[in-house]
């Protein structure tokens, strides 16, 4: 199940609108708050596809019953720019657990292409859990399965869901045909183009760079 939030007519898409224009980039604060903000979305909307259970509650002035949680998921992040949309996410569900993995492109000399390398991961088990993994960005879509199958060394979940803010439709696609069978992928806007060097057009740039400075 693919949901794009951005085809409805929400305030996601101020957010979204902020997050791709080039003048209100060179606020890298007001960035992150949008990456936030969304992070929060997303948390909301997907909260609204988990099991819940009824639990009485005392009052002041007598007893309600009110549904929650059944579990709480893990929400994974891949580093850097996911911090924020990991810290919305976190904002939503404030008693998951937590993992955070580091992968990048590592560019080939004198060459176009570039190979994912995956060095950082720290998790809890995750067998028979709720995963939620988020990276701001969605372009080929070969760190978002990399990045998983390093996290099956922690165990086998019963549920994945994939969240990015903007995605290509090319890296929709591989996940949909290379992640398990069922899971759920919640995007903001996806666009139909990528570069020879996968970045997606028109996209908005390089997340990380924007959040937190140029990498060397």
């Amino acid at each position: 199940m693919i949901v794009e939030l951005g085809k409805e007519r929400t305030v996601v898409n101020q957010y979204l609108a902020e997050m791709r224009d080039v003048e209100v980039q060179r606020d890298p604060m007001r960035f992150r708050q949008n990456l936030e903000r969304l992070g929060m979305v997303f948390g909301y909307e997907l909260s609204r596809t988990l099991d819940y259970e009824e639990r009485e509650v005392t009052t002041p002035l007598g007893q309600a019953r009110v549904p929650v949680l059944r579990e709480q998921p893990v929400l994974a992040t891949i580093l850097r720019a996911g911090l924020p949309l990991h810290q919305g996410m976190l904002s939503v569900f404030d008693r998951a657990d937590n993992a955070f993995i580091s992968a990048y492109r590592k560019h080939r000399k004198g060459e176009e292409g570039f190979d994912i390398e995956v060095e950082y991961l720290s998790s809890p088990t995750l067998d028979d859990r709720v995963l939620v993994l988020c990276d701001p960005m969605l372009a080929t879509g070969q760190s978002m399965l990399l990045v998983y199958k390093a996290l099956l060394r922690l165990g086998r979940p019963k549920a994945l869901h994939v969240v990015s803010v903007i995605a290509s439709s090319e890296g929709v696609e591989y996940i949909r045909k290379h992640l398990p069978s069922g899971t759920r992928i919640w995007i903001g806007a996806i666009d139909e183009e990528m570069t020879a060097q996968a970045y997606i057009v028109p996209g908005l740039g390089d997340a990380g760079d924007l959040a937190y400075g140029r990498k060397m």
